[in-house]
């Protein structure tokens, strides 16, 4: 097993396209073709990573956050992050992050913080926009079932609830000229009208170059026809945040004592009490100050997120608890999603959790 082999079982989980822009996931050091010889899993790659990684005999580290965030104009040795990557490349040891295309997968961060907290009917806090597509081609009737399987086999024409209505046929019929239309199928020079089915399909931007692929592969015709669009409908399955709902309402103190045990933080931020009951909640994990809005919208009791500022809580209005927890404590248990998920995956070596516990911030 090679480096790239486990990028694509991670890819599957959380793809890269859908990671915020000003993101740096991916990659950052290392062979993508190296052989594996051990996979550590860890919140933050630090030096102290780094040597548990040699210590394991582990070349491959999976880091959430980027250590890579800004450019590197100089490797020195001069900070922590010059560091950490000279020793990564001295010991021939890769370092992958996934960062907020993890934070906007369906089963990614927030969804582990919901199972955290036990909550019940979870859907996305804010669906990303731009990211469903539309294939529409025209192919000879006699071949249409052909390639709408080898379509669908790519993971074409099932988005969210769409996995239906998302994948058509239109224009069942014979075009002879009177539509403007002359279609042909050109096979070693001849030429002749063809009765055609219009096919359009729904599917998820990540896998654009697969249905291409696939289209060009299936599709008999020497110069296919085909258009891309993209659909301006949300994703409800790709986006950042997360709502669900208690079991069982709870008030407001005996809430924050259930967020603060299952989380294990040692503190909590928080706005003032509402006096009513906590049952739906809204999480994001990392900074969220950007999404209490969002929260507020969608009528949730809680919000739960991390590096609210001082300002930041005077925008609850009386209308939501903010809850912060910290940023590392938000984001603890990701690394433990990332083990238990490659371990269904892969099993013929094992997948090594950090112990090093690399949350800067100390409590006194």
């Amino acid at each position: 097993m090679i480096v790239q082999d486990i990028i694509n079982y991670l890819e599957e989980l959380a793809p890269l396209s859908y990671a915020e822009s000003f993101d740096n996931v991916g990659l950052l050091v290392g062979n993508k073709n190296a052989k594996i010889t051990g996979v550590l899993v860890t919140l933050d790659t630090l030096e102290t990573v780094v040597d548990e990684a040699i210590k394991e005999n582990c070349n491959l580290i999976i880091s959430f956050h980027p250590i890579i965030f800004k450019g590197l104009k100089k490797l020195t040795g001069k900070n922590y992050v010059e560091r950490v990557v000279i020793k990564a490349i001295k010991h021939d040891i890769a370092i992958y992050s996934m960062h907020t295309a993890l934070d906007n997968a369906l089963q990614g961060v927030n969804d582990m913080i919901c199972n955290q907290l036990e909550l019940k009917n979870k859907h996305i806090l804010i669906p990303q926009s731009e990211t469903i597509k539309k294939l529409t081609t025209y192919v000879p009737k006699d071949e249409a079932e052909q390639l709408r399987t080898a379509l669908f086999n790519t993971g074409a024409g099932g988005i969210g609830n769409y996995n239906n209505c998302s994948f058509n046929v239109e224009g069942y019929g014979t075009y002879n000229g009177n539509e403007n239309s002359n279609p042909t199928k050109g096979v070693k020079g001849t030429t002749h009208v063809e009765a055609e089915t219009k096919i359009s399909i729904t599917f998820p931007k990540h896998i654009e170059n697969q249905v291409i692929q696939t289209l060009f592969k299936s599709h008999s015709y020497e110069e296919v026809a085909y258009e891309i669009t993209t659909i301006e409908n949300k994703n409800q399955n790709i986006g950042i945040g997360m709502i669900g709902e208690l079991a069982t309402p709870m008030d407001e103190l005996s809430f924050l004592k259930h967020l603060k045990t299952k989380m294990n933080t040692p503190f909590i931020r928080h706005s003032s009490f509402l006096n009513k009951k906590i049952s739906k909640v809204a999480v994001l994990g990392g900074s969220g100050s950007f999404a209490i809005e969002a929260a507020k919208a969608s009528g949730a009791d809680v919000f739960i997120t991390a590096d609210l500022k001082y300002h930041d809580f005077f925008m609850a209005e009386n209308r939501i608890l903010l809850a912060d927890i910290g940023h590392y404590e938000s984001e603890q248990f990701t690394k433990n999603l990332l083990v238990a998920y490659l371990t269904k995956k892969i099993t013929n070596f094992a997948i090594i959790l950090s112990k090093t516990n690399t949350n800067p911030v100390k409590y006194f």
